[in-house]
């Protein structure tokens, strides 16, 4: 292909005040993390929640985790955002639907619903996880926490999850890649992220291929730092003979 490579483009000036299209990554990626991180929190939070209303014997509470799980899997991720920016405020009380609309800037009101979007996409995913990672402990475990006398949320809490969360780290360290990789959405709904800050420079300096070599390797970076460091956390925290001994 004959194309002249022309990295030097990130250091010059967009035209707009002093800033260069480095600065535009910059400030892209710092979206990207604040997105990703705090939906990630939503996620596991809820998700964990979620998870130990799956197992216990209370069919309501139960079921009740299963229809959410089942409409938030099965709805795309795109349709779910567009609900949440486009129809949800119009749904709000009048004062927070004019706070939302109004009062905030675009771009806060794109984040907050993009976070809640893609937190609660997530928390279904993650509910999975932590449910079949309780469902594959020894039945045994639940029997001694009742024979210690605990109660149901002590023999989650201090006998359960802790054992669980162990052997679900790998799957849980792919959702954490994802929320990543899915936080790109935000861009269709205004967010200035990464991958609208990339589309941006490479409209405006024309540098295509170099735009989006360099989003690619930002990706690339944090995702491959982020596994890395779970596969070390999963090493340190893993119990001898479970399902998830260190990643053995």
């Amino acid at each position: 292909m004959d194309y002249n490579w022309d990295w030097g483009v990130f250091l010059k000036s967009t035209g707009i005040g002093d800033e260069i299209y480095l600065d535009w990554f910059i400030t892209g990626f710092g979206w990207t993390l604040a997105v990703a991180l705090v939906a990630w929190i939503i996620a596991l939070l809820l998700g964990s929640l979620l998870g130990v209303l799956r197992t216990v014997p209370n069919r309501w509470l139960s079921g009740l985790a299963t229809v959410y799980v089942e409409t938030f899997r099965n709805v795309p991720l795109l349709v779910q955002l567009f609900l949440w920016y486009f129809l949800v405020p119009d749904l709000l009380p009048t004062p927070l639907e004019t706070w939302f609309k109004q009062d905030l800037s675009p771009a806060t009101s794109a984040y907050l619903s993009v976070i809640v979007c893609l937190g609660l996409f997530t928390a279904a995913r993650v509910c999975e996880q932590v449910r079949t990672g309780i469902q594959a402990l020894p039945k045994g475990q639940a029997a001694a926490g009742c024979a210690l006398g605990f109660t149901l949320a002590q023999i989650y809490r201090f006998v359960l999850l802790p054992q669980a969360f162990r052997i679900i780290i790998p799957p849980l360290t792919s959702e954490f890649l994802n929320i990543f990789k899915n936080s790109a959405v935000a861009s269709l709904i205004g967010l200035m992220e990464l991958l609208a800050q990339t589309k941006q420079t490479a409209e405006f300096s024309a540098n295509l291929f170099e735009a989006f070599t360099l989003a690619t390797l930002i990706y690339f970076t944090l995702n491959m730092s982020l596994m890395l460091f779970m596969r070390y956390v999963e090493k340190k925290i893993a119990v001898p003979g479970q399902l998830a001994a260190g990643g053995k």
